[in-house]
C-alpha cells in the first residue's frame, strides 16, 4: 500500500482495536472502548470506500464522513484521559496520531474540492 491516509487510518484502525482490548481487559471499561474502537476503525474503512469513489463528490464526502470519525475519536481519547483510563504517554501518543489524520484529512478534502472547481472553470 503506497498511500499515506490509507497506511495511516489503518494503522490508527490497528492502535484503536489494540486500546479497545487494553480498556476492556485491563480496565473492564466497557462503553467509551467500544466507542473509541467504532469511531477508530472507521475512518480507515471510510478512506478505503474513498479510494474506490463512484465520483469526486462521493471521493469528498468519504473523506468528510472520515474526518468527522478522526474528530471523534480524538474526543473519546480526551474522555479517556481525563477519566483516568489512559496515561499520559498513552494519551499523547494515540492523541497525536488522530491529529495527524485530521490533518491529512483536511488537506485531501481541500484539495479536491479545488480540483473540482478548476474542473468546472476549464469545461
Amino acid at each position: 500500500m503506497d498511500n499515506l491516509i490509507l497506511e495511516k487510518s489503518k494503522a490508527f484502525a490497528i492502535r484503536s482495536v489494540n486500546l479497545y482490548k487494553h480498556l476492556v481487559e485491563e480496565k473492564h471499561e466497557y462503553t467509551l472502548a467500544k466507542q473509541i474502537l467504532r469511531s477508530g476503525t472507521s475512518i480507515g474503512a471510510n478512506c478505503r470506500e474513498a479510494a474506490r469513489a463512484q465520483s469526486r463528490a462521493d471521493f469528498i464526502s468519504k473523506m468528510n464522513i472520515a474526518l468527522k470519525e478522526a474528530d471523534e475519536s480524538a474526543y473519546w481519547l480526551e474522555l479517556l484521559w481525563e477519566t483516568e483510563y489512559l496515561t499520559e504517554e498513552q494519551y499523547t501518543s494515540i492523541y497525536a496520531d488522530s491529529q495527524e489524520l485530521v490533518k491529512l484529512l483536511v488537506s485531501i478534502i481541500k484539495t479536491s474540492k479545488q480540483t473540482n472547481v478548476e474542473l468546472r472553470i476549464k469545461n
